[in-house]
């Protein structure tokens, strides 16, 4: 058992600039699986993650596969479907390149919380059916915070699984509680996400957000998130994930 584990419960992170491959044994000592993403991440113009499978594989981390959907402002008054589907063909082709194993689930970002508009729902509906009728299987990374909506209160995850029951789900929820904050305790399991069917639980983002201001003592003077014995600078900054697997995506 690595000091990544205990029981069935596995850690790993997630962060949108690939953190350097000589920091990957450090990491690994902490982490069993890492966020990788397939396209440039959210709020970046290229994608430093490209090309490093196979070393992060050598350094025995498993992986959570990700690609980076659209903001609704860019679906709003188009074919969102149309969309969906090129952007499905466009994950598949890259998963392939990267070298990623038939069987490997590739989420799709969602970055957008609450109800999905008509729009979001076409284009991630496009999306899970390209994934879905190719050799790779489709998950959704969604928020799993719970938000107004009329009289009542939904999720992301929520909405996506009153339409889609079977799809896998990467749920952020840093909200505390149910998160714990910037801490990686013995018993935490994606169940205690909110969503009893969450394949990941993303519980703590840096920075922090307003979600997490009751655990901010558990974060750093910056208000980010990092992980133990590591120096605290810009490439080790990171998201804190937990599954009860230490290859979520069954991408190694």
């Amino acid at each position: 058992m690595t000091a990544s584990c205990w029981g069935q419960t596995y850690f790993g992170f997630d962060r949108n600039i690939y953190p350097g491959d000589d920091l990957l044994p450090a990491l690994h000592s902490s982490f069993s699986y890492a966020g990788y993403y397939l396209n440039n991440p959210p709020r970046t113009n290229s994608n430093t993650w490209s090309g490093k499978r196979t070393i992060l594989k050598a350094n025995g981390f498993g992986f959570m596969i990700l690609y980076s959907g659209r903001w609704d402002a860019e679906l709003k008054g188009k074919d969102a479907a149309a969309l969906g589907r090129a952007d499905g063909a466009a994950a598949l082709a890259a998963a392939n390149t990267e070298g990623f194993p038939p069987g490997a689930i590739v989420f799709l970002d969602q970055e957008e919380g609450g109800r999905l508009l008509p729009e979001q729902s076409a284009y991630l509906t496009s999306w899970v059916e390209a994934v879905r009728k190719s050799a790779y299987k489709p998950g959704i990374y969604c928020s799993g915070i719970l938000v107004s909506d009329g009289p009542g209160q939904i999720s992301t995850a929520l909405d996506i699984l009153s339409r889609d029951p079977n799809v896998a789900l990467w749920v952020a929820n840093d909200q505390c509680p149910p998160a714990p904050g910037c801490v990686m305790p013995a018993k935490l399991t994606p169940n205690l996400s909110g969503i009893p069917h969450a394949l990941i639980w993303q519980y703590a983002q840096s920075p922090r957000r307003p979600f997490a201001k009751q655990c901010a003592k558990t974060y750093a003077a910056d208000n980010n998130c990092y992980p133990p014995n590591m120096p605290q600078n810009a490439q080790t900054f990171l998201d804190l994930n937990v599954s009860t697997s230490p290859d979520p995506s069954k991408g190694r």
